[in-house]
């Protein structure tokens, strides 16, 4: 249901741009991550879980664009694939939906020992280190089968979704509490959509591209960077924040063992205040960490690439290689 809501929202943008093309939606597709409920999606060790099926429509050229959760698609996309668009981000952060008779708490005043459901090692790393007294367990699903499963029965005390996820639901009221970044940051590339094309079709790409945000794509560039780098994915804990203000563009990345007790975190800045130039000819197609933005300057996306990967190298320097080593062994081994 969330999928077929994110996409037709991006049909919706495209039809009021070009109200002369006729946009029709392909038959929902089921893709691996969506079969398979019962195992931790970081267990499953699958890097395009979301994505393959929906590629392969793609490249048979039964589907002319695809529209994903940003968050979902792999920094390094299969080749013949770009990122055409990324829209304008909703809310990235994490929210706590609570059981009923939970109403009006926040995680700080659940009784200890209460159960939080959460499938993300990310969260679960961060907030089992600010909440000890709580207890974390996986829940898989789609939104509506994990909010049922949290309303349904007394397993779980409350569970912790995307915030965008939950207002493009039309959920919004269901949220109990937001977690600050201070409280837990977030997944790279949380909130925002992103339209994936067959990277040599112009004609699509030039058409998509006007749904780029400009701000999102330099504040994803950067996330995606740091992910890449750091060789990051679902089956280790990997946090991000960002924000462009005056034409600076601020990113906190967070690399976590899985019980949250070891970490390193830092925040670095750089400028992304470069007029738009001309860049026709061969650097067109230049992508940066699969995305393709012609309508951003390409020096703003360089410099937000820049950004991620040296913040990487700066944890990577400070031991992060090995807390993520840890955390993949452990992670296989659960």
């Amino acid at each position: 249901q969330l999928a077929r809501i994110q996409t037709d929202s991006v049909v919706e943008m495209l039809r009021e741009l070009y109200p002369d093309l006729c946009f029709e939606i392909a038959v929902a597709m089921s893709t691996t991550g969506d079969k398979i409920l019962d195992t931790a999606l970081s267990k499953i060790g699958e890097k395009s879980l979301f994505t393959k099926e929906l590629e392969n429509a793609l490249e048979r050229n039964e589907v002319d664009l695809v529209v994903h959760s940003l968050k979902d698609l792999p920094t390094s996309l299969p080749p013949g694939f770009t990122i055409g668009a990324v829209c304008k981000r909703e809310n990235p952060l994490d929210a706590v939906v609570f059981h009923p008779k939970n109403c009006g708490k926040t995680l700080s005043l659940l009784p200890e020992k209460s159960v939080i459901g959460t499938s993300s090692l990310r969260r679960a790393a961060q907030l089992k280190k600010k909440f000890p007294q709580l207890e974390f367990r996986d829940i898989r699903g789609n939104l509506n089968t994990r909010l049922k499963k949290l309303d349904e029965k007394e397993d779980f005390s409350a569970i912790i979704l995307a915030a965008a996820g939950l207002k493009r639901m039309g959920w919004e009221n269901r949220i109990g509490q937001l977690l600050s970044p201070e409280d837990c940051l977030y997944a790279v590339g949380q909130g925002a959509l992103a339209v994936e094309v067959r990277a040599k079709d112009q004609e699509i790409l030039n058409m998509v591209s006007a749904l780029h945000d400009a701000d999102t794509v330099l504040r994803c560039i950067a996330e995606r960077a740091f992910m890449k780098r750091l060789e990051g994915g679902c089956s280790v804990p990997v946090a991000v924040n960002t924000m462009l203000k005056d034409g600076q563009l601020y990113l906190t990345g967070a690399v976590y063992s899985l019980d949250g007790s070891d970490s390193l975190k830092e925040t670095m800045q750089t400028s992304v205040n470069y007029p738009q130039q001309n860049e026709d000819g061969p650097n067109d197609d230049v992508q940066h960490v699969g995305i393709t933005a012609k309508n951003v300057p390409g020096q703003a996306q360089e410099a937000a690439e820049n950004l991620g990967v040296e913040l990487a190298s700066l944890l990577l320097s400070k031991g992060a290689k090995h807390i993520l080593s840890v955390a993949r062994q452990l992670n296989d081994a659960r």
